[in-house]
Parts: C-alpha cells; sequence; structure tokens
C-alpha cells in the first residue's frame, strides 16, 4: 500500500509516528512546507509564513523526541495561527492596512501554550479586515479560495485557517469565533471545529475587543482527536479537558433529548442543507438520542441586529485612534462605521438584550440537553462577494447565511462543527452542536461517537492530490 505523506497526517498521526521512530518533526515539517509551495500560490490560505522559525522549532522537537523528553502530543507538530492572534516576532495585521507593519513582541496566551508544549508555529492565516465578515479577503493580501472549489468561498473570518487545514497546510489551525468564525468555514470545508465556552481558553495581549466579549479562540482540525489534544493545551488548567487524557470516549445517547432547529421561523436554509443535517440527526437517533423538531425561543434577526450594532460601534470607536483610519480601510468596512453609532445607548441598549437573550438560551438548555443546527444556512458562494445575496430563492441580508451562529457567542455556551454528508456535487456541509456551559468535552465525545456511528472519516478536496 502508498505511503502517506506526511502532510496528510493528523496532528496525533503525527506524534505516534514520532514516537515509534517512523519519523520525525523535521520530516514532517518539510512535508508541509512543500504542500504549501504547491498549494497556496492558489488558494492564498497564508498571510505570512515562518519557515525559519518552523525549522528551528522542528529540528528542536525531533531531538526531544529522540531524547525520549517529548513535551507532549503537539510536540512538533505544524499549526497555524490565525492573523488576528499574536505571535511574537511575526507580522500580525488584522487583515487592515492599518497594521501593515505591526510586529508584537510577545505572544497571545494560546499561542504560548502552544508553543511550550512544542508545537511548530508555521505562520498566520488570512483573514477579512477586523474578522467581521463572512466571507476573506482584505486590500492587504487579497482573497482566500475554498480548497474544494477556488471558484467559491472557505467563509470567513477564519477563511485562510479553514483552507489551510482542508489542503493540507498543516493539520491544526488555531482561530477565533465571535460570530461563528470558526464553525461556519469549518462547515464550508468539511472539517471540525470548536468554539469553546467563554473564558475556557483565557487570552492575553491581543488587539482590541470590538465584539464585547463574543470572541473566544478554538481549534479547526480534520479530527476530532486532534481538537482535543489542542483544547488540552490552551484550556484552563484543570479545566473541562483536564479529565480526558486519553481523547474522545465513545458515548450512548441514553434518551437524553436534543432539539433539532433545522428550519428557522422567516428564515430561508439552502434544502440540502436541510436535507443532510436532518440525515444527521438520524445518526443521532441511532446512538439513543430522542430528537425533537423546533424552534428557538429568541429572534434570529435581533441577533443579527445586536452583532452588527455592536461591531460597528465598537469599530468606529477603533478606527477614531487613527488620523484618516477610515479612509485606508477597506469598502466594506468603510460601509460599516459610516453608519455606525459610537458607544452611548444604542451600545448599551445592545449590550443589554444580548444578555437577555443569553437567558434565553440557557433556560432551554436547562429543558434540552444539547441543540442542533447548520452551522451556515447557504453554502459557500462566489470567492469575490461579501455574503449570498438569496438563499433557497428568497433574498436575504449580510448575515443570512449566518443565522445560526452568533446567538451562541451571545450565550457564552460552547459548539462543536461536524461534518454531515456532502452536496450532490461534493461540497461540504456541517452542522453544529450546542451544549451547556462546560460542556466541550463531552460535545467532542458526542461528536467522536457520531464520526463513528455515522461512518464518516476525512476525504480530501479533489484539488488535493489524494494521498
Amino acid at each position: 500500500m502508498k505511503q502517506r505523506p506526511l502532510w496528510a497526517y493528523s496532528g496525533c498521526e503525527l506524534s505516534a509516528a514520532y514516537a515509534s521512530g517512523s519519523a520525525t518533526a523535521t520530516d514532517a515539517f518539510e512535508s508541509v512546507a512543500e504542500q504549501i509551495d504547491r498549494l497556496n500560490p492558489a488558494l492564498n490560505a497564508f498571510a505570512t509564513l515562518d519557515y525559519a522559525g518552523a525549522a528551528r522549532s522542528a529540528a528542536d522537537s525531533t531531538l526531544r523526541w529522540k531524547d525520549g523528553c517529548a513535551l507532549g502530543r503537539l510536540d512538533g507538530v505544524p499549526v497555524s495561527v490565525k492573523d488576528n492572534l499574536y505571535v511574537r516576532g511575526l507580522r500580525a495585521t488584522w487583515g487592515s492596512a492599518l497594521y501593515e507593519h505591526f510586529v508584537p513582541e510577545v505572544d497571545d496566551l494560546p499561542v504560548s501554550r502552544l508553543r511550550a508544549a512544542g508545537a511548530v508555529i508555521l505562520g498566520k492565516t488570512n483573514v477579512p479586515e477586523f474578522t467581521v465578515h463572512g466571507y476573506t479577503d482584505n486590500l492587504l493580501f487579497g482573497r482566500t479560495v475554498n480548497p474544494w472549489d477556488v471558484a467559491l468561498t472557505p467563509g470567513g473570518s477564519s477563511g485562510g485557517a479553514v483552507a489551510a487545514v482542508a489542503a493540507g497546510m498543516g493539520p491544526i489551525a488555531l482561530a477565533t469565533d465571535g460570530g461563528g468564525s470558526i464553525r461556519r468555514p469549518a462547515s464550508h470545508t468539511g472539517l471540525i471545529g470548536l468554539k469553546p465556552s467563554r473564558d475556557e481558553v483565557a487570552c492575553g495581549a491581543g488587539f482590541p475587543d470590538i465584539l464585547s466579549g463574543l470572541m473566544v479562540t478554538g481549534p479547526i482540525a480534520r479530527s476530532v482527536e486532534d481538537v482535543v489534544a489542542v483544547m488540552q493545551v490552551i484550556g484552563r488548567p484543570q479545566g473541562v479537558f483536564s479529565e480526558h487524557d486519553d481523547g474522545p470516549e465513545r458515548f450512548d445517547g441514553n434518551g437524553r433529548r436534543i432539539l433539532l432547529v433545522i428550519e428557522p421561523d422567516a428564515h430561508p436554509v439552502d434544502p440540502e442543507i436541510r436535507e443532510q443535517v436532518r440525515h444527521a440527526a438520524r445518526t443521532f437517533r441511532e446512538l439513543g438520542f430522542a430528537i425533537e423538531d423546533g424552534q428557538l425561543p429568541i429572534d434570529l434577526d435581533e441577533v443579527a441586529d445586536l452583532f452588527s450594532t455592536i461591531s460597528r460601534s465598537h469599530l468606529k470607536a477603533l478606527l477614531d485612534g487613527f488620523p484618516g483610519g477610515s479612509e485606508r480601510i477597506g469598502p466594506a468596512n468603510k460601509a460599516l462605521v459610516d453608519s455606525a453609532e459610537v458607544g452611548g445607548p444604542s451600545l448599551a441598549a445592545a449590550l443589554a438584550r444580548r444578555d437577555a437573550i443569553a437567558g434565553s438560551v440557557t433556560r432551554l438548555l436547562g429543558e434540552y440537553d444539547f441543540v442542533m443546527t447548520p452551522s451556515a444556512a447557504a453554502m459557500p458562494w462566489e470567492a469575490g462577494t461579501v455574503y449570498p445575496a438569496t438563499i433557497d430563492g428568497r433574498n436575504v441580508g449580510p448575515r443570512g447565511h449566518a443565522i445560526f451562529t452568533g446567538f451562541v457567542n451571545m450565550t457564552g455556551c460552547p459548539a462543536v462543527n461536524l461534518p454531515a454528508r456532502a452536496s450532490r456535487s461534493g461540497m461540504p456541509i456541517g452542522f453544529q452542536l450546542i451544549g451547556p456551559m462546560g460542556s466541550d468535552a463531552v460535545l467532542c465525545r458526542l461528536g467522536q461517537a457520531y464520526l463513528e456511528r455515522g461512518g464518516l472519516s476525512w476525504s480530501w478536496p479533489k484539488r488535493v492530490a489524494t494521498p
């Protein structure tokens, strides 16, 4: 049987190879670097690469494994970092010309923890400017496209992160999710993406918070095992993953209840997404869960409006600190800030409503064990377009494709994107499972049980050479 190239290994498969002596961290880095050189010019997943630093880290890891003193499962595993997170010594632009030459002197805390665990930092992945959009394009680095179809977007704001992982340009990406920015892009590329519980992953130095605490940092990978391995490193000491050192366990539903929200009131959803998410729900029924169709106890249009109000207000305040800043940003964000009101009653009212929404969803998760929805209401759309103007033949606004994700950030609850069956054209489709605060590890175990029961495993995009 043909030997798979190392770029096709998961992170945990790489560490097993290092432990057995069949490969080294330097071998893995060189394989991934060759894949980046081959595919990144077409996909534009990376904004900044650090081959020199990564080669040094890989060499150090190779010696640790040889000497029997590896730092853990991520020692020597290549990881990319989203360009709104600080990596010391590497340019951090947030996708904006305002930060074109900014180089932080410190790591963001999750990056520091990955580095301390021996991870090999490859570089920074591309984002939309200020990470407030659901596609990935900016004036500095240009457009990122979807490895499954380069005419389409991978989504955003973690578009570069998912494009890298889906194309074999590193098995793991560190990303952020402020309104679905991990889960929706993961759904558009067939990946596993976890939005952790609020405060599960502490952050340190970083860009200004323009989402009033909605954003969290989390992993994207091709396997649940890799997601768990990352969370064991970047999560709180003695946090929800600390007791799961052996990775995901099998999960029995035992009659627990899942609320399935697949056709929200007055909001269109692509028919193929509805079909495949409903099919995925049948797998959970086979696992012993009681699946109940229903609706969310919140107004999803209001959630979209609140997200817009919060981000516009903070973005306008940020730009006021840069003389002429509003003239140096992209057209999508210029349109946002030109109509924004800074702080005051508008923002205060939005934050109060955010808390009310959080209370409603928290009560819902007291009635049901989990909530299941599509991660995105639309399939990936044209890469040069900010958002799809229609879904299922109906006109939608800028967040019509994103209706299912933003409310989860407002609650602080965890949610994980998992792959459903692909569309008839072969494009990935995903769904999210939402659990109560602190159920992050349970969601991962449940996700692994779903994948095993459904016989679902990672498959490579056609444009990526099949190993």
